[in-house]
């Protein structure tokens, strides 16, 4: 049986004080299930944002998608962590990955590990937070038990092993680190991705929720002229596959509806993610969808 779709907005445009306020409020309006927050250089930090958003809305739970452990020391990582869960009321998800952009690893100082190491980080980072926040003496403590539900983010298969040992969720970006930089999944590729999910999770009581970034959103009759403007950005790809990708819903509100039920269906894709520049346009569709 499939799972419920569960939706969630990712907060990538800062905003300041009642701005910030109104746009959560807004989220929580739409039906948004989840309001996010990344862990980027030149965005909002991550958990203050996310008490700002608590303090503003009822409703959503509140998510770190997804804290890049070569920004976090461990047991610094655990504190922020309770904290913010005790302070949301115990509403806070925490994403973790690797992080990708060496950029901005150069602009805080700290190295940028090749991407093996990267995932040694994040396996290192992710059982000191599990010994850390399951432990009823450290302080301080978060209110869910034993610790926030967490979701690690990433595709190659030793990330999907380690999300598959610890996490409840795990989450695909449709697109993979290369030598030229980050190279978007075609359909076929994410499926090969997925399968390899799947051979893993064979063992595991209950699978966990498997969640998508959706990088545009645009509600139009004409899908064509609509991703013109992309192609050039993924020369690899012919027309046919980029109106295929799943990290794009482009079309009428009906179409992207159907879209979506038919990816979880192929993919297991029940927990949707859109960037905050799509908040209003994605609403009609999450509508449609609804106890779906």
């Amino acid at each position: 049986m499939a799972r419920p779709f569960r939706f969630a907005v990712n907060m990538v445009t800062p905003a300041e004080g009642e701005e910030w306020r109104a746009k959560c409020r807004r989220a929580e309006e739409l039906g948004y299930d989840v309001i996010q927050v990344p862990d980027h250089l030149g965005m909002v930090a991550p958990f203050p944002a996310l008490v700002a958003a608590a303090e503003a809305t009822e409703r959503p739970r509140l998510g770190a998608f997804v804290l890049n452990v070569g920004f976090w020391n461990p047991a610094l990582l655990a504190r922020e962590i309770a904290t913010v869960d005790a302070l949301t009321g115990g509403r806070l998800e925490v994403g973790l990955g690797t992080g990708y952009v060496r950029e901005e690893h150069d602009r805080a100082g700290l190295p940028f590990l090749p991407a093996g190491q990267r995932v040694d980080l994040l396996r290192r980072t992710v059982e000191e937070l599990e010994g850390l926040l399951r432990d009823e003496e450290h302080m301080p403590r978060p209110v869910q038990r034993p610790r926030p539900p967490l979701l690690i983010g990433g595709n190659g298969d030793r990330v999907l092993r380690l999300a598959v040992e610890h996490a409840e969720v795990v989450a695909f970006t449709g697109a993979r680190e290369s030598p030229d930089g980050m190279k978007v999944l075609t359909a076929e590729q994410l499926d090969e991705r997925i399968a390899a999910l799947r051979r893993l999770v064979a063992g595991r009581a209950e699978a966990p929720e498997l969640n998508l970034l959706i990088q545009h959103v645009e509600i139009t009759d004409d899908r064509e002229a609509a991703v013109q403007d992309l192609l050039a950005l993924v020369p690899h790809m012919s027309l046919e596959q980029v109106l295929d990708l799943p990290l794009l819903a482009v079309g009428t509100v009906q179409e992207i509806a159907d879209q979506l039920r038919a990816q979880r269906e192929r993919y297991g894709f029940s927990y949707l993610t859109v960037l905050d520049p799509c908040l209003e346009a994605f609403g009609p569709v999450m509508e449609e969808l609804r106890g779906a």
